[in-house]
């Protein structure tokens, strides 16, 4: 039974979703249900599965008992346990609060919104165990597919959106096999084990070098680090508001870790890509998305824009993280890297909560809020506090193991720039805060009674932004030693 659980994890959320259209073309009403029970059902397995890769090390799973490397192989270590953990926990969350916010598609086709939901979880977790470069890209695409369809099932304008996303998240996917080609031409592999152990003596080859440009350029894409980011903003702000958070908690975080584990398990930290250490490029990259991200969420009046490039923000500081060549930083980047998954799943529910009871979409109409709803007002506070970096938040204590890795790398561009970006979002926060707090109260308000589901979901982040905070030092232990395996 514990062999099985990588495939368990994948199978639970891909079998209802290949089930579901047939119960719901004559059974609507289960079609929530049954998706609800389906990840929940996976996120007690996540959690089953994390403790038994915490007491017994790292689960391989070989598909139809051939051998890698001809064999399909699922690698189910830590860092996979944990982030499949949080895409399914977060998963619940942001399905528990849709109840309260339908939306045009899934009163149109209830079975097909849902069935696409359960397709993009699988596969994310797909991503997540993959071992092999295709098999990567194969689920990749099946995330992007899935997230196209839903980012367009608003209509109107998110169709637009939805095109340009899958015009830029098509030609990221074509340079990431152009990419996979190359090294398989070179090693003559696709397993990432295998393949490592044939890549440094040919990090010279041409084939080699170009094809980690097209791999990591096609992967910047789905991640959107700047300045391959075009397609976000648009796409996350004209989504369904139920959607938003469930994408952007997750698309580009898994694609991050994707890009990690490729950079550290297969190409290696300390490797050189055209006479270029690959962590100083990482690092040049991270600097600039961080603060130019966090310059751009402060010229925004949209909300879900300003959320939107503020997560672009702080997918660069991970990239800092993880790119100072010590455990102490890779450490603090993965935990940024989950704490950001929350906050940023926190903020769209936020942003709208906020657009569908009260019609706010930009910060002038946020006024509305404070008033009527404050339990949303104190979620949206927590939230800032910890994407600002304060304590007993775990954006603070992610950022502190970010700088102290800059400092142990003596790093003083990477320790600027996240004191800068964290200026940035303080200033962004601000000025949405004084729309929400700097003004009277106007006669006509009223309070609205908000959903109980609105309620649990934003309480239940707003608890796991300040439990993360609490739970921060045997977290960043387990990040700190899984980083020290791997050389770091």
């Amino acid at each position: 039974m514990i062999e099985q659980l990588p495939v368990l994890l994948f199978l639970v959320p891909f079998v209802t979703a290949v089930s579901l259209p047939i119960v719901g073309s004559k059974y609507v009403s289960w079609c929530r249900p049954l998706t609800i029970g389906s990840v929940s059902l996976m996120s007690i397995l996540a959690i089953v599965n994390l403790v038994t890769v915490l007491a017994r090390g790292e689960i391989r799973y070989v598909f139809g008992g051939w051998a890698v490397p001809l064999g399909i192989e699922w690698v189910d270590d830590g860092l996979a346990a944990v982030v499949i953990l949080t895409v399914s926990l977060l998963a619940v969350i942001s399905l528990t609060y849709g109840e309260g916010d339908p939306g045009a598609a899934r009163q149109r086709s209830p079975a097909l919104y849902f069935t696409l939901i359960l397709l993009l979880i699988s596969a994310l977790t797909g991503i997540v165990l993959a071992a092999d470069l295709f098999n990567v890209f194969v689920f990749l695409e099946v995330a992007a597919l899935t997230s196209y369809a839903l980012v367009g099932a608003a209509g109107g304008r998110a169709l637009v959106s939805a095109f340009r996303y899958l015009i830029l998240g098509s030609f990221g996917a074509t340079l990431y096999l152009l990419g996979v080609s190359y090294l398989y031409v070179a090693t003559g592999t696709l397993n990432m084990a295998d393949m490592a152990t044939r890549l440094p003596a040919l990090m010279t080859s041409s084939s080699v070098v170009s094809g980690l440009i097209f791999l990591f350029l096609g992967l910047s894409i789905k991640m959107a680090l700047i300045p391959l980011h075009g397609w976000l903003p648009d796409a996350y702000s004209d989504a369904p508001s139920a959607i938003s958070p469930i994408l952007a908690s997750s698309v580009t975080k898994v694609a991050l870790v994707a890009w990690l584990r490729i950079m550290f398990s297969v190409v290696g930290p300390s490797a050189e890509v055209g006479h270029v250490p690959v962590i100083v490029l990482l690092d040049v990259l991270g600097i600039t998305a961080a603060v130019a991200g966090g310059v751009l969420a402060l010229a925004q009046v949209e909300i879900k824009r300003m959320f939107a490039y503020g997560g672009i923000s702080h997918i660069g500081l991970v990239l800092i993280g993880v790119s100072m060549g010590n455990a102490t930083g890779f450490a603090g980047g993965l935990f940024y890297l989950i704490n950001d998954a929350v906050m940023q799943a926190a903020l769209f529910i936020l942003a709208g909560a906020s657009l569908h009871y009260y019609g706010a979409r930009t910060l002038d109409d946020l006024k509305a809020v404070r008033e009527r709803s404050p339990w949303m007002t104190g979620a949206l506070v927590v939230a800032a506090m910890s994407m600002i970096g304060l304590p007993p938040t775990g954006g603070f204590f992610g950022k502190w193991n970010i700088v102290l890795g800059a400092l142990q790398a003596e790093s003083y561009g990477a320790v600027i720039a996240v004191l800068l970006s964290t200026l940035l979002t303080l200033a962004y926060f601000v000025k949405l805060l004084g729309s929400l707090f700097w003004r009277a109260p106007s006669p006509t308000d009223r309070r609205l009674e908000i959903p109980k589901t609105l309620s649990v979901s934003l309480g239940a982040l707003a608890a796991a932004m300040i439990g993360l905070g609490l739970m921060s030092d045997p977290i960043v232990g387990f990040f700190r030693d899984f980083a020290q395996r791997g050389g770091l």
